[in-house]
């Protein structure tokens, strides 16, 4: 139940239920890192650009889970990010440019979610996975100066060295059994454990346990990740059981998730259709893969790298709030 939600018996929202979790207090600093956001860009002559909400094509990530909206008999979904149609704006010749929109995800409310969240979006031209964290950490120290705060270090850490550190184990090499029963001991239950893949399992351990050890008073880039986590990010040339994808931390929250941007339309379509197959072994529906999305890869995306921000978790982090219901006006729970 969200701070502001007070329901009668029968579930009935109360006299007070209209009012926002967010003081007014909150909603100015986050409207002051808004504007400190487009600055930060204004500055570096990146351009803000605007892609539909509506798209037609869902996401074929496991992880993720596409909102469809009927449009009498056309089928649509609520984008869970604006990446295909910005991609496509890349191949086309538009240059950097950045996005502020508002995106949805199903089955996610929490602490730290909402289901219809802030998305900070930007694609720079010529970065390599490194210069582009070196950016992500100054806009969050920008974003953070809004609210008194003072700039934080940035140290790099490679997702191997971050499970070999927290848990002993080197994620690349244990086998997927003894990495089913180091979950178990860490507290998933044997059923849950026997249902997930390899990735689910480091999953589950990163979220339980390396993940909330990272970024106390710093800011930390946890980089190349195995390459069956890769997305949309481009392989390591140099080992290919890496991906070029780095995700920020701060206070033990994830921030942000970038890449080195996968360039091959054909590997693009092999991913996805790999995602489908995940997806069918799971039980869940398989997704129409977006077919201008790989027509603009196709037709030459720039080299180029990218980065998506939680832009209502980074206000979270600046403002010391203790969840997401106090720096937006409206959750879920009472929207």
């Amino acid at each position: 139940m969200s701070a502001g939600r007070q329901n009668t018996p029968g579930g009935t929202p109360s006299s007070t239920a209209w009012r926002p979790t967010a003081s007014r207090d909150r909603l100015a600093q986050r409207a002051a890192m808004l504007a400190a956001a487009r600055d930060f860009f204004g500055r570096r002559g990146v351009l803000e650009v605007e892609t539909p909400v509506l798209v037609n094509a869902g996401v074929s990530d496991v992880h993720l889970s596409s909102l469809e909206v009927g449009l009498g008999v056309r089928r649509m979904f609520l984008h869970t990010s604006p990446e295909y149609a910005m991609k496509r704006l890349l191949a086309s010749g538009s240059g950097d440019i950045y996005q502020l929109c508002r995106v949805a995800r199903g089955d996610e409310r929490g602490r730290l979610h909402n289901p219809e969240f802030t998305l900070l979006e930007w694609y720079r031209l010529g970065f390599t996975m490194d210069t582009l964290i070196d950016e992500v950490a100054a806009l969050l120290d920008a974003l953070i100066a809004c609210a008194g705060g003072a700039p934080r270090p940035l140290h790099r850490l490679p997702y191997r060295e971050a499970f070999l550190d927290t848990l002993g184990i080197d994620p690349l090499d244990i086998a997927t059994d003894a990495l089913a029963a180091l979950a178990c001991a860490r507290g998933l239950d044997e059923a849950t454990a026997r249902s997930l893949d390899r990735d689910g399992l480091l999953d589950f351990l990163f979220g339980a346990i390396v993940g909330p050890t990272l970024g106390r008073g710093s800011w930390i880039a946890l980089t190349h990740f195995p390459a069956s986590q890769a997305a949309l990010a481009r392989l390591d040339e140099r080992d290919p059981r890496i991906a070029r994808r780095f995700e920020i931390f701060g206070d033990g929250i994830e921030l942000a998730n970038g890449f080195e941007e996968l360039a091959s339309a054909a590997e693009q379509r092999a991913r996805f259709e790999a995602d489908n197959r995940l997806r069918s072994a799971r039980g869940l529906p398989a997704m129409a893969l977006d077919e201008r999305l790989l027509a603009a890869l196709d037709a030459g995306l720039p080299a180029c790298a990218g980065v998506a921000l939680g832009f209502d978790r980074a206000v979270m982090i600046a403002v010391g709030a203790a969840s997401l219901d106090e720096v937006i006006a409206f959750p879920a729970d009472i929207a």
